[in-house]
């Protein structure tokens, strides 16, 4: 059985001046999440907060059994439902946030190295191994969506004016579709959730290279970070970042 080690940072980056992301990490380290809001100043920083909020306060209340898969995955989908609703309801009700909105990508972690992802919205999450990154999410974006019909390239994408325009996220209907994607985990593996202030900023290549040559998650997490900053950041950042190691090889870490 493989254990793991987590970190998070966030910064509010270069050009805006209110951070409207928010992250979570449940202090058993079973849980992760980031958040990217949208909305206005305080639109944006209120719907990224509902939906942690949601997600810390469901994980308190009814986590699932580590063992089960099939609870973790319902588990997530009516987390994920419950804090569309959260960010929606607020919406609805409060004239000065109405329209607010927020992506979100969330991790469960199960037992027999199996972890749940789900997200809606273009934050990320990325295993890397081997040296290799894999993005585990498909950002529901008009810009990726164009990628994906091939009529933009990756590199056109990353320059292209509309690539914050989104086609999901929590708060904007009454209900949403959710994304999931179970991984199976090997010693060595990283997994890094992430705001779409650090792709817009590092290519999947850049980030892995940190991964490689850094080996603490905080050490991860905050180079992860000043490189992004350094890259001009012109969005918000947040990262999680998750290392997996076997404990005999270890002497440090936790679960």
């Amino acid at each position: 059985m493989l254990k793991w080690r987590a970190a998070a940072r966030t910064d509010a980056g270069c050009q805006r001046q209110r951070n409207e992301d928010n992250y979570y990490v449940s202090p058993d380290n079973r849980v992760f999440a980031v958040a990217d809001g949208m909305g206005g100043a305080v639109g944006g920083a209120k719907a990224s907060k509902l939906a942690v909020e949601a997600i810390e306060k469901r994980w308190k209340e009814i986590p699932p059994p580590a063992s089960d898969r099939e609870s973790i995955q319902k588990w997530l989908l009516e987390t994920v439902t419950l804090a569309n609703q959260s960010v929606w309801h607020e919406a609805e009700e409060d004239s000065t946030v109405r329209g607010m909105g927020t992506t979100v990508v969330v991790a469960v972690q199960g037992e027999d190295n199996y972890m749940e992802i789900a997200h809606v919205g273009d934050s990320r999450a990325y295993l890397l191994r081997d040296g290799k990154p894999t993005l585990l999410t498909n950002d529901h974006s008009v810009v990726q969506e164009m990628v994906r019909a091939g009529r933009l390239t990756e590199e056109q994408a990353r320059i292209n004016p509309y690539k914050n325009l989104i086609t999901r996220c929590l708060g904007h209907e009454e209900k949403v579709e959710v994304d999931q994607t179970p991984v199976e985990l090997k010693q060595g593996d990283w997994i890094v959730l992430c705001s779409d202030g650090l792709p817009t900023v590092l290519r999947d290549e850049q980030i892995c290279d940190v991964v490689s040559t850094t080996h603490e998650p905080d050490g991860v997490c905050e180079e992860l970070v000043k490189l992004t900053l350094d890259g001009g950041a012109p969005d918000n950042v947040t990262v999680v970042v998750v290392n997996y190691f076997n404990p005999e090889d270890s002497d440090n870490g936790n679960k």
